[in-house]
Formats: structure tokens, sequence, C-alpha cells
């Protein structure tokens, strides 16, 4: 079943500013939203649908994409920053859209007990890894099938001696006593609003919730330490300079034991000897002598997968492109083959010897190679064409 447009799923032109695709998603995520809707697919579907819609449209980069693209230009596979919320658990879809609700919408009473679902789960926890960026210069003849890169990658690794805890034993933490091991701390004010709680990590453990009495020794207990890391990504055919893919978690690893950040691999496209790229075709240049060109000939052209044999036909004419059909580069997501373009261009010499010169000037005035001449021809030959079917 195909996937609805976002603008659509949002209920937004494609004009809307930041503000507007803000406004209508907090909508209809309050709509839809599961604790509002409990046991109604339906409902989280189309929670889900709109999440995928903002998380795409909100981005600049994305948005782009989708703009030129559609739905291939952003999905497929975790390609070029494509969502995961097709199987997303809901709590994933809130903390990374907190942003517009405000810090504790969801975990507040709004929508009923998902506050303390929360907080046991960043309990015990550390805090996460920064996301990384990593550029991969590709050539055309990588980006026309695919290629698998493996990645030297210099980052925050989990300490492999405590684990990732950052504490030298099991027995070294204790549960801080400042928020009694929740990881946050509430300040509830009452107004002439109503009641409002602030709630904010607490100061004193950072909000992990517990305190390391030893520290490993090995990472002075941060749980991490920097290293280098090969990592495989596999790059699929088509991409250009601009895309990017995003390897979930496999960034720099999270202070005692928090999630890992994202790897950000960047597309670069290498200049090609040959070549130049429009798209998913590839066009290239072809030199031939004046006679070649008049008398046609056979040459060899370089391809992305080696040599081939092309046919020139007599008079074929400077400028003329021949295509190589499916010769050039696999599209992104299976969108078919591109094809490669020779465009035709006629050598013509600057300096001659004599005896070269004088075969020149001796065809100079000859019928043929006089273009008023040609042209007189060509209109002589369509009014006979003319006058046959008239």
């Amino acid at each position: 079943m195909s996937k609805r447009d976002y603008y659509n799923v949002l209920g937004v032109d494609k004009n809307a500013s930041e503000a507007e695709l803000k406004k209508a998603y907090r909508k209809l995520a309050m709509k839809y939203h599961p604790d509002r809707n409990k046991g109604d697919d339906d409902a989280e579907k189309k929670f889900k649908e709109a999440s995928e819609a903002y998380d795409v449209l909100r981005d600049p980069q994305k948005r782009q994409r989708y703009d030129q693209f559609g739905h291939s230009g952003v999905n497929g596979g975790g390609f070029g920053g494509s969502s995961d919320f097709g199987n997303a658990n809901f709590e994933d879809i809130f903390s990374h859209f907190s942003d517009i609700f405000g810090s504790d919408i969801f975990g507040g009473d709004a929508f009923g007990g998902r506050s303390q679902s929360r907080s046991r789960r960043r309990r015990g926890t550390g805090r996460p890894g920064s996301d990384m960026k990593l550029r991969v210069a590709l050539t055309l003849e990588e980006i026309a099938e695919g290629v698998e890169k493996t990645l030297k990658v210099k980052k925050q690794v989990k300490c492999d001696s405590c684990n990732g805890s950052g504490a030298e034993t099991d027995s070294d933490y204790e549960t801080c006593s400042t928020c009694n091991g929740m990881g946050e701390v509430r300040q509830v004010s009452r107004t002439m609003f109503g009641q409002f709680v602030n709630v904010q990590p607490c100061h004193n453990c950072g909000g992990e919730g517990r305190i390391i009495r030893n520290k490993c020794s090995k990472c002075g207990g941060e749980g991490r330490y920097r290293s280098e890391d090969k990592i495989k990504v596999n790059i699929p055919s088509g991409v250009a300079n601009g895309n990017y893919i995003t390897l979930r978690r496999q960034g720099n690893a999270g202070i005692r034991g928090g999630e890992p950040g994202d790897l950000i691999v960047l597309i670069e496209e290498k200049e090609h000897e040959h070549f130049e790229r429009d798209g998913n075709d590839i066009y290239y240049d072809l030199l031939v002598s004046i006679p070649d060109a008049i008398l046609g000939t056979e040459v060899q052209v370089p391809t992305l997968k080696g040599k081939a044999k092309v046919k020139i036909e007599p008079g074929t004419q400077p400028g003329k492109l021949l295509r190589m059909k499916e010769r050039g580069i696999r599209g992104l997501n299976n969108s078919g083959v591109g094809d490669q373009f020779i465009k035709m261009n006629v050598y013509i010499p600057k300096d001659l010897t004599t005896e070269e010169r004088k075969h020149i000037e001796a065809i100079r005035g000859e019928e043929h190679f006089d273009p008023a001449s040609a042209k007189k021809r060509e209109k002589s030959f369509f009014s006979k064409i003319k006058d046959v079917f008239s």
C-alpha cells in the first residue's frame, strides 16, 4: 500500500512554514495519541504516519529531497535519513518530538501514567553519546552498482573493563540521596491556574540516579574510552553528493551506559577522469579526426565496466549524441538504470605541413565540402518530398 503525501497527512500546503508544520503535527498527535485511543489500531497508524511526516518535513535537507524525489528520496533501509517509525515504539517517538510539546507533557498526567515508565527507563543509565559525521568519497564506478565500505572510526567506545558502568566493581554504586534513584527532581507550584510540576534532572547525579564510590581504573569512571573501530556500511547504488546514511548506535558510546549516538556517513562523489554525471546518466566527450567523421569508423570508448566498441556512421556531425542504453548508473532504490551518452567532437588541426595544406586546398571548392551547397541540396530534397505528397 503506497504512502500518502506527507503534506496531505499534516493538512498543510507545500509552502508551510516550520511553525505551521509544528502546529499541524501537535494537533494530530494530541488527537490520535494512543493513550487517548486505547485499542484503536487506526488511531495508532495515523499517529505514526503524522510523526513520520513531521520528521521529514521539519528537516530542511529531508524536505528538499522529499520535494524533489518523493518518498523514494527519504525512505529505504536507513538511507538518506529515512524514517524508522514503522517499527518504532511510542516512547521513542515521544522523546524524538518532545521539543514540540515541552519537556514533560508525555511524562505527566496529560495522557495518564507515562511519567513512571519514563523515570524507570532513565534510572541507572548514563548520558547519551554524541552523533558523529564521517565523509566517504566514492568513484562513479562504486556509485553505479553500490559498494560495501569498511570505515575506520576514532570514537568513544564502551569500556570493556567495567562493561560501560564506570565503576570498578558492581558493588561500587550507591543510590543518589538527592533524587532517591529517580534521576530527576520535581518542584510543585500552585497558581490561580492550577498545579504545575517542574521536572529537572538531578544536579547531584546528573540524572543517572546513582553515584559511583570507586571509579573504574581504565576509563576513569566514564564507562568509555577513545579507541579506533572498524564499521562496515553498505552504500546503495545511485547515491550522490549531499546524500547521507545514518548508522544507528554506531556513534560515540554514552557515558556510564548511556545510549550510543549515531554515525552519519556523508557521501562525496569523486571527479571522474572521463565522465560527467547528470542524474543516473553519464556523458563522455569523444574526439575523432575529420576523415573518421566523414568516412565513419569504429572506436573504443571507456564505460563504467571497461571498454566498449562504438560504430561511428559516415557523416556524423559534431555535437551529435550517441546513446549506449543502460550503461549509466543504477538508480537509488532500484529506480532504473541510466544511459551513457557519447558526444561527438571533431579534431581540427592547427598546424599543417605543406603537403597536407595542398590536400585541403584541393577539396576546399568541392561541392560536398561547401556548407551553402549542402543547404541548397537539403532545401531541394524537402521541396521534392513536399511535391510528392501535395
